[in-house]
């Protein structure tokens, strides 16, 4: 950008005594003048819809024009139009409740540079919304083990009806038996066949499970996590 600066001082001439040859304003002097004019001028931005080349420098302390975020023309931005476009990305990325994760503990305030961030889920894991749970909801142990235990029962009662008698190699009632009592005993006298009585059984099964804790989290990896509340 060019300034004009004068040639001929005009005033000076002025102030020469009468008859003094340089007293006189020549046509060339006041050519060059309108010259330099037109140069400064053509080298000068137009008020308005100027159209700037180069590197274009606003004066320190200008006052622009905001523009509207979504507007996406050539004109110049001012610092209220690039915070209003961060605030609208800041806004879009982690609005008021998002969570924030990091394998760092600096406040995500200090890394991003807005908002204002609480620690959340302190020794839990997330799950999504649904399916029987809500949101914000809690739950769960990080104990919860299969501790050791027993289990016991009882058998079907028996209640048999069968009566006979042995008689020397004969099963009651005179049935011929292939398993005789003895090969060299002989029982004279009938002797009675008494049933069984009616009874159960009892059993324990071996002892299973573990005892402890922290045996039933799924593999993990530990991070920050942060709650964007404004």
């Amino acid at each position: 950008m060019t300034d004009y600066t004068k040639s001929t001082n005009f005033a000076t001439k002025d102030n020469l005594s009468s008859g003094n040859p340089l007293k006189i304003v020549k046509g060339t002097e006041i050519d060059t003048e309108f010259n330099n004019i037109q140069t400064a001028i053509a080298t000068k931005a137009d008020l308005a819809s100027p159209t700037f080349t180069g590197s274009p420098v606003l004066p320190t302390g200008t006052t622009g024009v905001t523009q509207s975020s979504s507007d996406d023309t050539t004109k110049l931005a001012t610092t209220a139009f690039v915070q209003d476009v961060a605030d609208v990305v800041k806004s879009a990325l982690f609005p008021v409740g998002a969570i924030y994760t990091a394998t760092v503990s600096t406040n995500p305030a200090t890394l991003l540079g807005f908002g204002t961030w609480t620690a959340f889920g302190a020794g839990r894991v997330l799950i999504g919304n649904g399916g029987g749970f809500s949101a914000g909801a809690t739950g769960g142990s990080a104990d919860a083990v299969v501790v050791s235990h027993t289990h016991t029962g009882t058998t079907n009662s028996s209640n048999p009806t069968a009566n006979g008698r042995l008689d020397g190699n004969t099963l009651g009632g005179g049935t011929p038996s292939s398993y005789p009592i003895s090969t060299t005993t002989t029982i004279g006298s009938p002797v009675p066949w008494n049933p069984l009585n009616a009874h159960t059984h009892t059993f324990t099964t071996d002892s299973s499970g573990v005892s402890g804790t922290n045996a039933n989290l799924p593999p993990y990896i530990v991070v920050y996590m942060w709650q964007r509340t404004a």
